[in-house]
C-alpha cells in the first residue's frame, strides 16, 4: 500500500497534536495554535493555567535532540512574538515562554526558558 512521504509540516502537526493532547492532561486551558505575527514568527501554541499564560514553542525530532533547534535567534524572535500578542490583545496577566520536547514518542516539559 503506497504512503506518501512524510513532510516536516507533516511531522510538526503531529508533534503539536501530540503537545496539545499533553497540556490538556495537565490542567492545561488551550487559546489559540499557530499564532502568525507579522513579520516576527510564529507561537505554536497558547495556553493557560493557574491565571499564567504559557507561549510554547514544540520541537521534534528523533535523530537528534531536538532541544537544540531552539537558538538564541528563535528565542529572539518568539519573545517578540508574545510581545506583539500581548500588545494587540491588550493582556495584563503574568506569562513565561516554555518548550515542549518531543523525541522518540517521549515528551519533555520545559517551563520559563530564557535566552
Amino acid at each position: 500500500m503506497y504512503q506518501p512521504k512524510q513532510t516536516t509540516k507533516n511531522k510538526g502537526d503531529l508533534a503539536e497534536k501530540q503537545a496539545i493532547s499533553y497540556l490538556e492532561d495537565h490542567g492545561f486551558k488551550i487559546i489559540e495554535q499557530n499564532f502568525y505575527a507579522k513579520k516576527l514568527g510564529e507561537i505554536d501554541i497558547i495556553a493557560s493555567k493557574d491565571s499564567v499564560y504559557h507561549f510554547i514553542e514544540v520541537k521534534s525530532g528523533d535523530s537528534f535532540e531536538a532541544v537544540y533547534n531552539i537558538t538564541k535567534s528563535k528565542l529572539s524572535k518568539l519573545y517578540r512574538s508574545v510581545e506583539y500578542y500581548i500588545q494587540i490583545k491588550k493582556l495584563n496577566t503574568a506569562y513565561c515562554i516554555d518548550a515542549i520536547i518531543i523525541s522518540n514518542n517521549d515528551i519533555e516539559y520545559l517551563e520559563n526558558i530564557t535566552l
